[in-house]
């Protein structure tokens, strides 16, 4: 028996959708994470992009655990000296409401060529509104 390897072209890709409205931001990630990644299919290849497309709506309403909306920071350094930002959940939500979901699963994705290529399929709207209907995105349950 030979081992299967599957092909970026042979891939039927799927478009899903997941409503992050009073969801945790963790379980909403890895479920994103999982689907671009084609981890559910049978044909899961690590080094092939075999996934489907997501589109994440409400993620302004997407709730985080404990008291990590006052307590969480996201920080960022251009190199330069004093260039050091730090900014709180609450900051980001105000300012990018996406960029919670977006920082989430970019951390779960491989961090290379492929995992740049599978967030290009990620989709997030902080609202309810998304321009994919033409795609009918079935919806997708939290595991």
């Amino acid at each position: 028996m030979k081992t299967f390897s599957a092909k970026a072209e042979q891939v039927d890709r799927k478009w899903w959708i997941i409503d992050a409205k009073d969801q945790i931001l963790g379980d909403v990630a890895v479920t994103a994470a999982n689907v671009l990644r084609g981890k559910n299919k049978p044909i899961f290849t690590p080094h092939v992009d075999t996934g489907d497309y997501v589109v994440v709506i409400n993620a302004g309403d997407v709730v985080l655990s404990g008291k990590k909306e006052t307590q969480k920071v996201y920080t960022r350094v251009s190199g330069y000296v004093g260039s050091k930002k730090v900014e709180t959940v609450e900051k980001v939500r105000e300012r990018h409401p996406e960029l919670l979901v977006e920082r989430a699963v970019k951390g779960m994705v491989p961090h290379n060529r492929l995992g740049r290529a599978i967030l290009k399929k990620l989709k997030i709207y902080a609202g309810g509104e998304h321009p994919h209907e033409a795609q009918a995105p079935q919806p997708l349950a939290l595991a």
